[in-house]
């Protein structure tokens, strides 16, 4: 096999995601034949060369695993915690190829989560726009003008978000929204609704591009079934800006 670079390399065999692995490269965690590499631009060949981190040997898996997890509330979504808290690894029982989380849903957000150590398939999920859908309890309704803008985009941190879809689903002096984004930025849809001075009580996902949470419960999670994996592998269909749907 040609010489890929490291953090394809550990995210391929199941280690991390790229940008996890690029993280435990820079920290000097990783060593190619004995010797520890900290450059991102590194090589190797994974069938040659002797690839540890942490002093243990990386090899790519020898069966491919998928699953979905109803994350819940006060839960991490990493492979471990420096702070003790309780990850979403603590709910994978049973399973004895290592995964880690595809993307991340924050400490008081619950909903659908995805694991594997496919490499591929989780920088292809993370890296196109499959859109994603929320459910979001907030502190008091978003006027006609304020909807409006955040369906078109908002400014956060000096970059325009990209089109959302917007509906309210259940009208109340704390109301319920339905959200669906493309993109994943850190806590996005806190801040957009922040920026209307609401703030989000309770934050679900629900699903991921045709995968949807189903009646998971919080803690509990299930392997994808072949059609959902091909489905999950497909390319993602653009919709038109200003598309009747996004509105």
């Amino acid at each position: 096999m040609p010489e890929e670079r490291l953090q394809k390399i550990l995210s391929r065999a199941g280690v991390a995601s790229r940008r996890k692995a690029e993280v435990l490269i820079a920290e000097g965690r990783v060593t190619v034949n004995g010797v520890a590499v900290t450059e991102l631009g590194s090589k190797a060949d994974l069938d040659t060369d002797h690839i540890k981190l942490d002093g243990k040997l990386v090899r790519a898996p020898s069966h491919l695993v998928y699953i979905a997890i109803n994350k819940p509330i006060n839960c991490v979504t990493t492979v471990s915690d420096p702070e003790g808290r309780s990850t979403v690894m603590d709910l994978i029982h049973g399973l004895k190829q290592r995964v880690y989380p595809v993307g991340r849903l924050d400490y008081h957000s619950e909903g659908l989560l995805l694991l594997t150590n496919d490499g591929d398939f989780a920088n292809r999920i993370m890296a196109t726009h499959i859109e994603k859908s929320y459910l979001v309890k907030v502190t008091g309704t978003l006027e006609a003008a304020q909807e409006e803008q955040f369906r078109a985009g908002i400014v956060l941190e000096g970059r325009r978000t990209a089109p959302a879809y917007l509906k309210i689903v259940r009208r109340a002096e704390n109301p319920w929204y339905e959200v669906r984004i493309t993109e994943g930025r850190k806590n996005q849809i806190r801040m957009m609704f922040k920026n209307f001075g609401k703030l989000v009580e309770k934050l679900k996902r629900v699903r991921i591009g045709s995968l949807e949470l189903g009646r998971l419960k919080p803690g509990e999670f299930r392997h994808l079934t072949p059609r959902e994996i091909a489905v999950l592998n497909k390319p993602p269909i653009r919709k038109p800006r200003g598309s009747k749907e996004a509105r």
